[in-house]
């Protein structure tokens, strides 16, 4: 999936639903000048019984792509071919039609077909782009493992700041339980950072703290970093150069955790949409058949 399947086979599926279209807008333009074309003639079955084809054709690439053993086209020629020949059905459709459209179980069965072209367009394009993000993303390194490293982190993190002042004992200490990877639908979507942490409050002798936003790590970065030049305690400044530098490694694993959640959850949600938008298309085809046989 993560070669390019539009340029498979030298585009051998492009050329041949050109040569579909061609035939199609043929047949189409053969239709008697007496009679306004429209799609109860002979050749409006025909391309009827085309766009029916290749619509129960294209909605077997499901079951297709989960028999890894079958002997026949590889995946990448059926997804190629998927491409290619569904974006042609708008055009075999519409001329079946004959640019006829209304208030009716055939305009719906219509309007439900373009739905899942457009939503297959989208998935082409999350194809096409997310798997080749998340293996970058991943840089060798599974999600599991940097979960590990993620716990290694912290608490080297946790040991490092139990030998400096208590303000940063909790602040560290917060960081890390107020730390969000997931969130709601929209939040994973957009890949948002809703971390917070329990800051000190400057110049305060009770140790009294304000939550903050520490999204990317930041609040707890640009403290540290205000930090480190005003320690007077031997050694402090070191530790807490070495305690930024893991905070930096730990907003590096947290930030590529979250990308990887977000683009295998835009696939996911593509998957929810395409799938129903085409179970729906072959029930209404279904009806659009049965009525034009049986009531015509």
């Amino acid at each position: 999936m993560y070669v390019n399947i539009l340029n498979y086979a030298k585009r051998r599926y492009f050329w041949w639903a050109i040569i579909l279209l061609i035939s199609s807008s043929g047949l189409y333009l053969s239709q008697a000048t007496a009679l306004p074309p429209n799609g109860g003639s002979w050749q409006g079955y025909v391309l009827g019984s085309i766009g029916m084809l290749l619509i129960v054709w294209l909605s077997c690439l499901g079951i297709r792509k989960r028999r890894y053993a079958s002997k026949g086209a590889n995946i990448q020629a059926w997804v190629s071919a998927h491409v290619y020949l569904g974006i042609s059905l708008i055009v075999i459709a519409t001329l079946h039609s004959a640019f006829q459209f209304g208030l009716n179980v055939h305009t719906l069965a219509y309007a439900l077909m373009c739905a899942v072209i457009a939503s297959g367009l989208i998935g082409l394009y999350a194809y096409l782009r997310y798997p080749r993000l998340i293996v970058e993303n991943r840089a060798n390194q599974p999600f599991e493992q940097r979960l590990e490293s993620l716990d290694k982190i912290d608490k080297e993190s946790l040991a490092l700041a139990a030998t400096c002042d208590a303000d940063i004992q909790n602040m560290i200490s917060s960081a890390l339980e107020r730390t969000a990877i997931g969130g709601n639908l929209l939040t994973q979507f957009l890949g948002r950072d809703q971390s917070s942490v329990n800051m000190p409050t400057s110049g305060s002798a009770h140790g009294h703290t304000n939550i903050r936003s520490n999204e990317n790590q930041q609040t707890v970065i640009n403290f540290l970093v205000t930090k480190i030049p005003n320690t007077h305690k031997p050694g402090e400044a070191e530790r807490l150069q070495k305690l930024l530098y893991i905070i930096g490694r730990r907003h590096e694993i947290l930030r590529r955790l979250r990308r990887e959640l977000c683009l295998q959850l835009r696939i996911k949600l593509w998957l929810s949409l395409h799938i129903p938008l085409t179970i729906a298309l072959l029930v209404s085809l279904s009806i659009h058949i049965f009525t034009v046989f049986f009531y015509w």
